[in-house]
């Protein structure tokens, strides 16, 4: 699961609903590895990469702090999975699969949690138009627009002038609290908390002589 639209995140949206289960060849696998991990594993897909040529297993956890424990560096959400911990699952699924249905030789375990996907998803419904009748709304003229990548506003002022003036003023914690209770309308599952929701600040003239005035540039 990268994005909300991928199909891997729908089907375990389903199952976090309670419209769907997770496919029963992989509850013992699952058992398995809740026991082992002491996690909880909410939806596992079986798929092929690699033109097809290699299976893999995407196993799904609800929060981040269970999916780093697969991760070499426990500190560090965007280190390497843990080889040895790949090598135990694939192991065991070995012993248990189908093998008319699943090929587990040289399978690629890999890990995702649902809650950052679903905040995204929650940051992406809220519409263009909500946003600019928002920022109407605080009467405030040195906001330029507002945009999101991933699971985190940001405001963009006019000028870096004031966006360091901004920086240093209690206003942007204001403007995430009023923010924050338009962002609830979308939080299906309660992922978003008052007290630690927070904006970033940007400004126009850092996006337009920066980032040549270009959205891609910026977010990649």
């Amino acid at each position: 699961m990268i994005m909300p639209s991928d199909k891997t995140y729908q089907r375990t949206k389903e199952i976090m609903q309670g419209k769907a289960e997770m496919n029963p060849d992989f509850r013992a696998l699952a058992d398995f590895v809740d026991r082992k991990f002491k996690v909880k594993v909410v939806n596992m897909i079986y798929g092929f990469m690699d033109s097809k040529k290699r299976p893999c297993l995407n196993i799904c956890f609800e929060f981040e702090q269970e999916e780093i424990v697969f991760r070499k560096n426990k500190e560090d959400c965007f280190s390497s999975f843990d080889k040895r911990k790949q090598e135990i699952i694939v192991q065991e699924f070995t012993k248990i699969a189908d093998r008319k249905k699943y090929r587990t030789k040289d399978m690629w375990i890999y890990f995702s949690a649902f809650k950052p996907i679903a905040q995204i998803e929650a940051m992406q419904n809220i519409t263009r138009e909500q946003k600019d009748q928002f920022i109407k709304q605080l009467n405030n003229k040195d906001i330029w627009t507002i945009n999101n990548a991933f699971s985190t506003e940001t405001f963009f002022v006019y000028t870096e002038k004031q966006r360091l003036y901004y920086e240093n003023s209690p206003i942007p914690k204001e403007w995430a609290r009023k923010y924050y209770e338009v962002i609830k309308q979308y939080d299906e599952f309660d992922y978003f908390d008052r007290d630690t929701f927070s904006i970033r600040l940007d400004s126009k003239e850092n996006f337009d002589t920066n980032y040549q005035s270009n959205w891609w540039y910026y977010y990649k």
